[in-house]
């Protein structure tokens, strides 16, 4: 049997940094924009082992009333970010509640897309923030989730940011969504 080798459509591999990670890509607000914070994480496959060779998107939607002289017209709510030093780091600020078209509200969140070796597509989960839990009961997402599994979509308060780390199998394994 001859062996083939991987192309760029089978594995995400090293080709995250060709092209798709730019120098600004973490900023989803300009540095020094009033609230924002940083929120950091490590991927770690089914092992426990972080990958450092992932990359995290995330978006939101809204930038909590800021002013559109205050952000970048090309990174609204969007930042880009790989794990080539072991962790990510996105600079944004924590959104406000959105609604959800149903009458009711959505607890403040990040979308966030996951893309990394052995992954033919992205997985797709949200970070809550935990000063927001009296918002997590109503929210109409995160109320699909089993309770015992909703920890792994909320952030965790360090210092001046949040730190979110993502599980992509095995113990406390991340909640993804089908989208």
């Amino acid at each position: 049997m001859t062996r083939l080798r991987s192309t760029p459509s089978q594995t995400v591999g090293p080709f995250l940094q060709i092209g798709l990670i730019q120098e600004d890509s973490a900023f989803a607000v300009p540095l020094a924009t009033p609230g924002a914070v940083w929120i950091t994480g490590r991927v770690f496959d089914g092992a426990g082992t972080a990958i450092d060779d992932a990359m995290v998107e995330t978006w939101q939607a809204d930038l909590a009333g800021l002013a559109d002289d205050e952000i970048h017209s090309d990174r609204r709510g969007f930042a880009r970010s790989d794990t080539r030093i072991g962790r990510f780091a996105v600079y944004t600020v924590v959104p406000s509640p959105v609604c959800d078209g149903a009458g009711g509200q959505q607890a403040p969140h990040l979308d966030m897309s996951v893309f990394s070796r052995g992954l033919l597509h992205r997985v797709v989960t949200r970070v809550y923030f935990p000063e927001h839990a009296d918002q997590h009961s109503v929210d109409p997402v995160l109320a699909t989730v089993p309770p015992e599994r909703r920890g792994t979509l909320i952030a965790v308060r360090d210092g001046d940011g949040y730190v979110f780390d993502v599980h992509l199998q095995g113990d406390g394994e991340t909640v993804f969504f089908d989208v």
